[in-house]
């Protein structure tokens, strides 16, 4: 049989065709309200040792193949799970990011959670009306189990044998807690990027538990322009002499190449537009790592920061197989087709397009949404106009949240 336990650390409709508003522009700043104020990280440990496989409560089988005889997954909740427990938000991080979405992990914390704003008494995510919950994905590295973990057959980290993972598994991995947590039901589920693919899934592969899914800068699956440039950066990393055929010792990998990977991920989630904002062609404002090539533009400064700042919290690993989870994604796959897969969504959709980005670019996210509505679903499709590319859903505070309102009202 299966146990799980619960640890706590400090560290820390049918409509024809779906309503179009292809410009939400911004507003007035909102009045200030309270947020969640200090937050810590929990963690969920999952042990499946007693069950063979096939029999309930057997190791958490993966979709390409692989168990896990143990699992662990850390999460962060914001409100009360209420005694019906159905007012349940699941928020799905992108990426690169944790289970930290709002909120501090002590006083002088200079770093909120990555959609803070929007969270909190009389925010868009009202945690005096929601119980909001953030996971960290399965196959990460802040928290749950992933290739810095333990194998429990060796004591050793995973490293390259932690098998890969699909947006699915993901899922699964969320599904798994929320369960022993003892929500019944998603009033909604919320995601951007690799996060709105997962939120999407969520809706198709469990239509009586969501109520609504907001699938933020994402679609159905990823275009070769973005597969091709996640494969640049997982090239890089493997390239790096640091690498060493994936076995590396925790701290020792290869941070070069996971420096680059990152920086040609940055591009994509800036726009033409951001970049001249932010940068122009102005000289470096800060050091770069390496010594000028006939001087030095500040964009490059940016990049090599970037760059810097993921080496040091995240794992390649990890970075190889989000990416590829990202990149395999097809919510037709393992389904008569896609209009039969979306057939199955109960939920209402917001499908959440940015006017700048080129990484899942509007007329996608738009065709998402047209593709709902035509098998029946109520999907909304609503546009951020902001230049500032894939991006937007984590800084334009003021445009989101009108948005956000109105689809949880």
């Amino acid at each position: 049989m299966s146990t799980a336990t619960i640890e706590t650390t400090r560290r820390h409709v049918a409509p024809s065709a779906p309503a179009i508003a292809p410009g939400i522009a911004p507003t007035a700043p909102r009045e200030a309200t309270g947020g969640v104020g200090l937050v810590r990280r929990q963690l969920a440990h999952f042990d499946f040792t007693g069950a063979a496989a096939g029999e309930p409560g057997a190791p958490f089988a993966l979709e390409l193949g692989g168990a896990l005889d143990r699992l662990t997954l850390a999460y962060e909740t914001y409100g009360t799970l209420n005694a019906a427990r159905d007012n349940a938000v699941l928020l799905i991080h992108a990426l690169t990011g944790d289970a930290h979405a709002a909120g501090r992990h002590a006083p002088d914390d200079g770093k909120p959670g990555w959609w803070d704003p929007l969270i909190g008494p009389g925010r868009p995510l009202d945690t005096d009306r929601y119980w909001v919950i953030c996971i960290n994905a399965l196959g990460g590295c802040a928290g749950s189990t992933g290739p810095c973990s333990a194998d429990p057959a060796t004591g050793q980290p995973y490293g390259g044998r932690f098998p890969l993972v699909t947006v699915g598994d993901l899922v699964e991995a969320q599904r798994l807690l929320l369960d022993h947590l003892g929500v019944r039901r998603l009033a909604a589920v919320l995601g951007g990027s690799l996060g709105g693919m997962q939120a999407l899934e969520w809706a198709v592969r469990y239509p009586g538990i969501v109520a609504r899914a907001g699938v933020i800068a994402a679609t159905g699956r990823l275009g070769p322009q973005g597969i091709a440039l996640n494969e640049i950066g997982r090239r890089a990393i493997m390239l790096d002499p640091r690498w060493r055929g994936g076995d590396y010792a925790p701290g020792e990998g290869p941070s070069e190449g996971l420096a680059l990977a990152r920086m040609v991920g940055t591009v994509t989630y800036h726009s033409q537009e951001s970049l001249s904002l932010r940068f122009g062609r102005r000289p470096a404002s800060r050091p770069t790592p390496y010594p000028p090539f006939g001087g030095t533009f500040d964009v490059e400064g940016y990049l090599h920061h970037q760059g810097a700042a993921l080496v040091a919290r995240f794992d390649a690993h990890s970075y190889l197989r989000q990416t590829r989870a990202m990149d395999l994604y097809d919510v037709a796959d393992g389904r008569e087709s896609e209009r039969a897969a979306l057939a199955r969504v109960r939920a209402r959709i917001l499908a959440l397009g940015i006017r700048s980005d080129w990484l899942f670019p509007p007329a996608e996210v738009r065709a998402l949404a047209e593709g709902l509505a035509a098998a029946g679903a109520h999907a909304t499709y609503r546009e951020l106009d902001s230049p500032h590319g894939h991006d937007a859903f984590l800084k334009e505070w003021d445009l989101l949240a009108p948005v956000l309102d109105e689809f949880l009202a």
